[in-house]
């Protein structure tokens, strides 16, 4: 993906996240209370919006919704401009649309295109960080109730004798491309178990505990696809809190032709050339998700030839 930093969706975020301030309750308390504070609603991981996009609210609307809320969390800075969100998950979900003065529920990954980036960077994630509350009200060694702090970035265990801290963990994981070994110019693309017939993309999987990401590249396209790979290159990397990925993408190249795929996460694997993936193009068929990093390897690949 070349030299020069390019921003993927869910990337570029414009908040100053704060840090300090998130240990400081009195000085976040006086925030919130500030008229031009923006709260953002979310349900159950979808954004709550009307006419004009995400909900933001402040004043008064904003403090009914966070006297209803399960979480209340900070996200950071605009400028001077403090942003919190708020999650209405324990409410049903029209109490909670009209609560917020919305008109309905979406996912975020819905509103890529219509939001600018710098917005849809925002809301992944406030959906990413009042998630992992959702699934972390207790602590995991002793099972006692787990309490909100650190502005809503820190979980600490309540059991008598642990007191364990627990932050937000964000799960890694690689996607790459696979370019054969030698002309013409060729790249592996795969079904995957659940994809729609002739539905291709990029192999991609997660890295394990005490792995590189380099060896993972390795281990998922051997194990996945039964392919060798070799000149394993970083191309960039994208924030996805759906619920708590980090993309990392990268190119390598494959030692022979030969692919045995494993039949369970992948059901059939294909070279294809440029020439064949713009043919799909033409058709209508997409190249991955156009919010996705394998939307880009792949569009790098193609401009290339």
């Amino acid at each position: 993906m070349g030299t020069a930093e390019r921003v993927l969706a869910y990337g570029g975020g414009w908040l100053d996240r704060a840090g300090p301030l998130r240990t400081d309750p009195t000085r976040l308390s006086e925030l919130f209370a500030e008229p031009t504070t923006v709260l953002l609603a979310i349900w159950r991981d979808r954004c709550l919006i009307d006419g004009d996009g995400p909900v933001r609210l402040s004043a008064e609307r904003a403090a009914l919704v966070r006297s209803a809320a399960a979480e209340t969390v900070f996200l950071g800075l605009d400028a001077e401009t403090a942003v919190f969100a708020a999650d209405l998950s324990d409410l049903p979900e029209r109490s909670a649309v009209e609560l917020a003065g919305a008109v309905r529920s979406v996912d975020v990954r819905a509103l890529v295109g219509r939001l600018e980036p710098g917005h849809a960077a925002v809301q992944a994630y406030a959906r990413g960080l009042l998630h992992w509350h959702r699934q972390q009200r207790f602590c995991g060694t002793c099972g006692a109730a787990a309490a909100t702090g650190g502005g809503g970035h820190l979980r600490t265990c309540t059991g008598a004798e642990c007191g364990r801290l627990l932050f937000p963990r964000i799960e890694p994981a690689i996607i790459v491309l696979v370019e054969a070994p030698g002309p013409p110019g060729r790249c592996l693309l795969a079904r995957h178990a659940g994809a729609a017939e002739d539905a291709y993309s990029t192999l991609a999987g997660f890295v394990e505990v005490g792995e590189s990401l380099e060896d993972a590249v390795r281990r998922e396209m051997a194990e996945e696809a039964g392919v060798t790979v070799t000149d394993v290159t970083y191309q960039g990397s994208q924030a996805w809190p759906f619920p708590a990925g980090l993309m990392v993408g990268f190119r390598a190249t494959a030692t022979s032709d030969e692919v045995r795929v494993d039949g369970e996460e992948l059901l059939e694997a294909r070279w294809f050339t440029r020439a064949q993936l713009r043919d799909r193009v033409a058709s209508g068929r997409q190249l991955g998700r156009v919010d996705a990093i394998d939307h880009r390897l792949l569009a790098d690949w193609l401009a290339e030839g």
